[in-house]
């Protein structure tokens, strides 16, 4: 019997050593005094070691954090600060800009940065190998005996997400009774389509809550997993066909990419194997995703949900088709409801807040700010700040009731940007906030009041904030005001300021 192989690119390692690997650091872990309930946090890209590390945290009961590697060090010091992981497992480059600022008493285990990943980010190679006293993964984990305790309850991947607050927090969730254990397993498989023997492509950062939920679940049940370290759109049609992959999951800004490849490159590559892509993360236009089912055949599938909530609801290429627009219908047994601005619940068809519950996901707190919980909770549901209307038992979307823009998949908050920016020198007041981008969905603004008799350049805001945040919580766009729109209370009227750019997109708002 064929064994299941995992891929970085081209590199492959068995399912079963990666697996054992993964027991072996268990009982390290164990070692170093990481206990149920505890964390381990990760800042890895696409590796082998990823899994390696999810499935120790998972053995002994800790949740496992991972970190965005595209921040910058003060981001992800401020997570590890609030996380207080017990151990630290990081690409060696990815380690070098926090050293010096990794809180005392947390163990720190370092992954040599792969060749593949090397390659594809540009990174000397002196950058990527461990420094002289670290603690090299592979060979720690190679020092200790499997891991052959009974399986502790299951915890979640602990995802940090931000709110109007600025900060990020983590969604901590409860231990998952057998129960839910068993029905979070069968919904992820559901939406993805995660059957036994299928071909998986992961294209995106396992940080991600999509990309990892897609990646864990595929791990067990794939015959092929196949991980890029980059997504590059002509790769992927060729890792497509190469390893004739049936199941994928990627974010429309990956599906304009392959469309605006020329239709001779396209053609050049057989990805007729491909049963079953699903999307998240960021609205799709109609447009792209027509003409790629249009190339690709009726295999197109759209979830929606958030970190608080899980995967809410699930539209299938062919229900999509009859009800473009819509982003499915509630996956099995999740409740939906929608409130007006008076508090009150709306009926179906009027647009309203959105509450959801889906029970194949265990309670959560944000980790360290329980209170911030009663923010976004009614009746027992929760929000993630959008706004929408059912119709035909299928959920539309219309606006976010929060700020957060959502550029190519990834979520980035406002108020995080516009606290780095109100510490520019030369500015008095600021906004940011999402517009159109027919490449990711959305992009950031920035709309500026000077202090009077100051004068900055666009670049040297751009400059400034790319000091302190990473490169793509930067406003692509930045505009400078006498004075910004206010309401009465001397609060910026911030929608003054976003909504013409949608309406001159022709996009409702």
């Amino acid at each position: 019997m064929s064994q299941t192989l995992i891929y970085l690119d081209d590199r492959a390692v068995t399912r079963d050593d990666l697996l054992m690997r993964g027991r072996r650091a268990a009982t390290g872990f164990d070692h170093l005094g990481v206990r149920e309930g505890d964390s381990v946090a990760l800042l890895l890209r696409n590796d082998f070691a990823f899994f390696e590390v999810q499935q120790a945290a998972a053995a002994i009961g800790a949740y496992a954090v991972p970190l965005n590697w595209h921040g910058k060090a003060d981001e992800a010091t401020y997570i590890l600060n609030d996380a207080r992981p017990k151990v630290l497992v990081a690409h060696a480059d990815l380690l070098e800009p926090l050293r010096q600022h990794i809180p005392a008493g947390m163990k720190i285990l370092v992954v040599p940065t792969p060749p593949e990943v090397q390659s594809r980010h540009s990174i000397a190679p002196e950058r990527a190998s461990p420094t002289e006293g670290d603690i090299v993964w592979q060979a720690w984990c190679d020092s200790f005996e499997p891991w052959e305790a009974p399986a502790k309850r299951s915890r979640a991947t602990m995802i940090y997400t931000s709110g109007t607050t600025g900060h990020p927090k983590g969604v901590r969730r409860d231990p998952a009774s057998p129960e839910q254990a068993s029905a979070y397993v069968d919904l992820i498989q559901r939406v993805y389509g995660l059957t036994p023997g299928v071909r998986a492509l992961v294209t995106g950062p396992l940080y991600h809550a999509s990309p990892n939920a897609y990646g864990r679940q595929a791990l067990m049940a794939a015959e092929v997993l196949v991980l890029q370290s980059k997504f590059d759109p002509e790769e992927t049609l060729a890792a497509i066909e190469k390893h004739r992959i049936t199941n994928a999951v990627m974010v429309p800004t990956m599906f304009v990419r392959i469309l605006r490849l020329p239709k001779e490159v396209r053609e050049r590559y057989d990805v007729s194997s491909l049963r079953w892509v699903t999307h998240t993360g960021a609205p799709c236009p109609k447009e792209v995703k027509q003409a790629l089912m249009e190339e690709w055949g009726p295999i197109i599938y759209e979830t929606y949900g958030g970190s608080e909530v899980g995967t809410a609801t699930l539209a299938t290429p062919t229900d999509w088709l009859e009800h473009p627009g819509s982003v499915g219908v509630p996956t099995p047994g999740t409740r939906l409801a929608f409130y007006g601005e008076d508090g009150d619940q709306v009926p179906e068809g009027e647009v309203g807040e959105i509450y959801m519950r889906v029970p194949a996901y265990a309670d959560f707190t944000y980790l360290n700010h329980e209170e911030k919980r009663k923010g976004v909770e009614r009746d027992g549901l929760i929000s993630c700040g959008d706004v929408g209307y059912l119709k035909s038992g299928r959920l539309y979307l219309c606006d976010r009731r929060s700020d957060m823009v959502i550029s190519g998949g990834t979520n980035i908050y406002p108020a995080e940007i516009e606290m780095v920016l109100l510490q520019c020198p030369g500015v008095q007041d600021c906004a940011v906030f999402g517009i159109p981008d027919d490449d990711f969905g959305e992009s950031l603004a920035a709309a500026v009041e000077l202090i009077p008799g100051a004068k900055m350049s666009v670049r040297e805001i751009q400059d400034y904030l790319e000091t302190h945040l990473a490169r793509y919580k930067v406003p692509k766009r930045i505009d400078f005001h006498a004075s910004l729109p206010r309401e009465d209370s001397g609060k910026i009227f911030k929608r003054r300021l976003r909504d013409p750019f949608w309406q001159n997109a022709g996009r409702k708002i």
